[in-house]
């Protein structure tokens, strides 16, 4: 049976979107109350104003440890005419927070008290009235007004509440919403190994993050079980949902314009369909409907288009439909490292890197897939490109969204530059010692990480460029390229680079030379990368026009993802470093054993960052796990290369 693709009619910018969105549902949208133990209504949304039943406190009491006297009795006291007081008649001991004795409004601190016995105390300076005391209602006064409504309730405020005579609350019912993943490819991973997922299937993950940022919005989230695309499943589900006490709907996936995405035709069968498709990227083929006059949206399935959708419109109608204010990140002006290119009429979300260097804060560009979720957890930020630009310049200063404190992107050393695993060990030994200092690594080959120093928008390069003339390493290039620039080389390793190949090497490569073969194809470095330079230099010697190897234009940005293109079978054979061909379990032909170095600025280099790095590098811990990986030689590492 053939299904009609969906098409998006009327896309709506996402001002158009969102002010559809909130018109429909925001006015009748706040939700009734119930009543919450004070204790318990931390995070949760005030319904009415709070006043105090009580005055705290709700006696005059002692502020220190002393004799609470009446004021007027001692006036006159002094170090040349002390005045002496009877016990009990004229002071009476007391300690911190008891209740002042009647027609007492002072209290002298014991170590101002002399005693002369057991009846009779002398003080040298008079006190005056309230002096050292708690008065009645010092804290809070009955009926006064404690929180309005739509307040949250924090940890500091149960004190408050508690000490003047609030026991319970009147608080806004959270929303509760249904999350429908759907997908025939969807598998549960609690009922999966991972090594038993088959091709095709994929572990369903949105439901959770979606989840956990629902409950961050202070609404609760039900997880439906996995629906296969069927249309009349989903339909049924929704509408029981729609009828009970859920206050919304989540369809997650079908919302996009393939034969097999059934959220439009479900939604517009129970009710109606509001939007269907934003200017936005990622997050485009977002759908808001309206069913029994609740909201029912359907997500796209890619990780980061259901990120970017619930963000801007799912969780506002939750904060809106808890009388709060829509979540604001803090906004930073950052400089950009290169140009991001944008489509005309979309709005684009670009996940980024941040660091400050040299009293910037630069941005790097991460991949923009949608399906890719490390770009979320990797992002220090977000730039926004708007609908009227066809993309943004380098250096250009824009506005980003944090998505992690400033304080921990001052913190962060940037490394630009080649790809390499023992980055990754580097950056989780920092991490492991010294728990505030990130290591944000772009890999975007080895020229690229002198440019990058050239332009003034990293601390450390990782670099592995082969001189083809004297078989040197990075000197002619830093002399060359980094001409006015003072930096210092440190060896990081030495690493074993050579032929990836599948088990068994079911091709029978043997060298450079089997790559111009016709059932050969071959995955590439980007140009600019040391891998690139020593491919082709390779190819020069041995005289191979690179129009003659299969797949010479297939790039990738690191070893890793050569290494994944081999194991797929997207390629036959790529050159990389023999710890990515260990780690995905391939065979290695060894091709050459070359030096990877870390270039560095000397204004950087006595910072206090990149010390913890040149210590971490240096320790045994280090140069242990590099090894682990099978490969490397760590018998110079740290060593400093003179320029």
């Amino acid at each position: 049976m053939k299904h009609k693709r969906n098409i998006y009619l009327q896309m709506k910018t996402l001002k158009e979107a969102r002010a559809i969105l909130f018109e429909r549902f925001a006015p009748s949208g706040v939700l009734l109350s119930e009543a919450v133990a004070v204790p318990d209504a931390v995070g949760r949304v005030l319904a009415e104003p709070i006043f105090a039943e009580l005055s705290s406190p709700n006696f005059h009491s002692a502020a220190m440890d002393g004799i609470a006297v009446k004021a007027e009795t001692t006036f006159g006291a002094s170090e040349t005419k002390p005045k002496e007081l009877v016990i009990a008649k004229d002071a009476f001991f007391i300690n911190t927070g008891h209740v002042m004795p009647a027609s007492t409004n002072a209290v002298i601190m014991i170590e101002h008290v002399n005693t002369l016995d057991e009846n009779r105390v002398e003080i040298e300076a008079p006190a005056f009235p309230w002096q050292n005391v708690r008065k009645m209602g010092e804290d809070i006064v009955a009926t006064e007004l404690l929180f309005p409504q739509n307040h949250v309730v924090t940890p500091y405020c149960v004190g408050a509440l508690l000490s003047g005579g609030v026991f319970k609350v009147s608080a806004r019912k959270k929303p509760k919403i249904l999350i429908i993943p759907t997908g025939s490819e969807l598998i549960d991973w609690r009922r999966t190994a991972a090594e038993e997922l088959e091709p095709g299937q994929v572990f369903e993950t949105n439901s959770f993050v979606l989840g956990k940022l629902i409950e961050s919005c202070g609404a609760d989230f039900v997880r439906n079980e996995i629906l296969i695309d069927d249309h009349d499943q989903i339909k049924q589900t929704i509408d029981r949902a729609i009828s009970s006490d859920f206050d919304m709907v989540l369809v997650l996936g079908g919302s996009s314009a393939g034969s097999e995405d059934y959220a439009r035709g479900v939604i517009d069968d129970l009710g109606e369909i509001l939007v269907h498709g934003v200017t936005i990227m990622p997050g485009k083929p977002i759908l808001i409907g309206a069913v029994n006059s609740k909201p029912a949206f359907g997500i796209p399935g890619y990780p980061v288009s259901a990120i970017i959708a619930f963000e801007q419109f799912v969780g506002p109608l939750i904060c809106r439909m808890l009388g709060q204010p829509e979540k604001q990140r803090p906004l930073v002006q950052v400089e950009l490292t290169r140009k991001i290119a944008s489509k005309l009429g979309v709005e684009e979300f670009v996940r980024v890197k941040l660091g400050a260097v040299d009293n910037k804060i630069v941005a790097t560009p991460l991949p923009r897939g949608a399906g890719c979720i490390t770009t979320f957890t990797e992002a220090d930020g977000i730039v926004r490109i708007p609908n009227h630009l066809e993309g943004l310049e380098i250096h250009q200063p824009v506005t980003a969204e944090l998505l992690r404190p400033l304080s921990a992107v001052n913190n962060t050393i940037v490394v630009v530059g080649s790809h390499d695993n023992t980055l990754d060990i580097l950056a989780d030994r920092i991490r492991a010692v010294h728990s505030n200092v990130v290591v944000s690594s772009s890999h975007v080959g080895s020229m690229g990480g002198l440019m990058a120093i050239k332009k003034g928008v990293c601390h450390v390069a990782g670099s592995h460029l082969l001189d083809t003339e004297d078989g040197t390493y990075n000197v002619s290039y830093i002399k060359k390229y980094l001409l006015d620039i003072r930096v210092r080389l440190v060896h990081l390793v030495l690493r074993d680079q050579g032929l990836i190949v599948p088990r068994d090497n079911p091709k029978k490569i043997k060298g450079i030379e089997d790559l111009v073969c016709e059932d050969i194809t071959f995955i590439n470095r980007q140009g600019g990368s040391g891998t690139r330079i020593l491919l082709d230099y390779r190819l020069q010697q041995l005289g191979i026009n690179p129009a003659k190897v299969n797949g010479y234009e297939n790039e990738e940005f690191t070893h890793m993802s050569v290494a994944v293109g081999v194991l797929s079978g997207t390629a036959d054979v790529g050159l990389g470093i023999y710890a990515a061909a260990k780690a995905l379990n391939l065979d290695f032909i060894p091709v050459v054993t070359e030096q990877y170095d870390l270039v560095i600025p000397e204004a950087h280099f006595e910072s206090q960052n990149i010390r913890i790095l040149l210590e971490t590098i240096n320790s045994a811990e280090f140069r242990k796990r590099v090894e682990a990986l099978g490969g490397y030689s760590t018998a110079k590492t740290g060593k400093i290369i003179e320029i």
